[in-house]
């Protein structure tokens, strides 16, 4: 079975049999993944009928599975237009990546060193389904599967809060992804599979600040070139975030 984006940490007492998704998290979870890797885009109106066809669902199940994606920020319910794939502005980018940018930074000064040897092993099988992915020069299953390598590191802090709001961000960086259009190539993403294993490298050494410093190179910093010409919204702090960004990029 593969990783998605849809993984959950196994609660460290839960029982060893669980019940199976339930129609509502199958439901999600496919709207979910058609969400992330751009068959459904930012602003467009989501058709239910169509898609309780091409799902073989009946419309309530549908919907409750919608509201799921609501409270994750995917979609966005409107005043008699239905429901929309939530569309993004340039400002909302950039409260996306400062976010979870800090709460990653909050759940490593938490969780390292590791005090839980399961947390360490939950980040190295990550890794090697992201490997995988990489192998089979999949970009989209290696985007999936680079979120739930974070949220295993985010998860070293035993915090499920904090991982929760940095699953429902990742899961809306993700959308912003798709705004871009881009499919990296094999060579990119051997060159984001590297740093992802000096992060759970240093990790396993148990430095924090060494932890802090290598994670703020894993994200491609090219992950946004000339996004400003594709989404509105240039707020002032949106445009001088854009513009560090790219001068740290030139820096390093």
């Amino acid at each position: 079975m593969t990783g998605s984006v849809e993984d959950r940490p196994v609660a460290s007492r839960a029982p060893s049999i669980t019940d199976p998704p339930s129609l509502v998290e199958l439901a999600a979870s496919t709207v979910r993944r058609m969400i992330v890797r751009g068959a459904l885009r930012c602003g467009e109106r989501i058709i239910e009928n169509r898609l309780t066809q091409e799902l073989g669902i009946s419309r309530p199940p549908l919907r409750e599975a919608l509201r799921m994606l609501e409270r994750e920020g995917l979609v966005r319910q409107l005043p008699r237009k239905g429901v929309i794939v939530t569309p993004l502005t340039l400002h909302d980018v950039y409260e996306i990546v400062t976010l979870r940018r800090e709460l990653e930074r909050l759940a490593v000064r938490l969780g390292v060193p590791v005090r839980d040897p399961a947390r360490l092993r939950r980040c190295r099988s990550a890794l090697a389904l992201l490997t995988e992915a990489a192998e089979d020069g999949d970009a989209a299953l290696f985007a999936e599967r680079t979120l739930r390598l974070r949220l295993a590191v985010v998860g070293l802090a035993g915090n499920r809060r904090l991982e929760d709001g940095c699953r429902s961000l990742g899961l809306q960086l993700m959308l912003a992804m798709t705004l871009n259009h881009r499919a990296p190539d094999r060579a990119l993403l051997e060159t984001d599979l590297s740093r992802q294993r000096r992060l759970v490298a240093v990790i396993e050494d148990g430095d924090a600040d060494t932890v802090l410093a290598e994670l703020a190179r894993c994200t491609d910093p090219s992950m946004f070139d000339g996004i400003e010409s594709t989404v509105g919204g240039h707020s002032e702090e949106a445009v001088q975030w854009l513009r560090r960004e790219r001068a740290n990029r030139e820096d390093q």
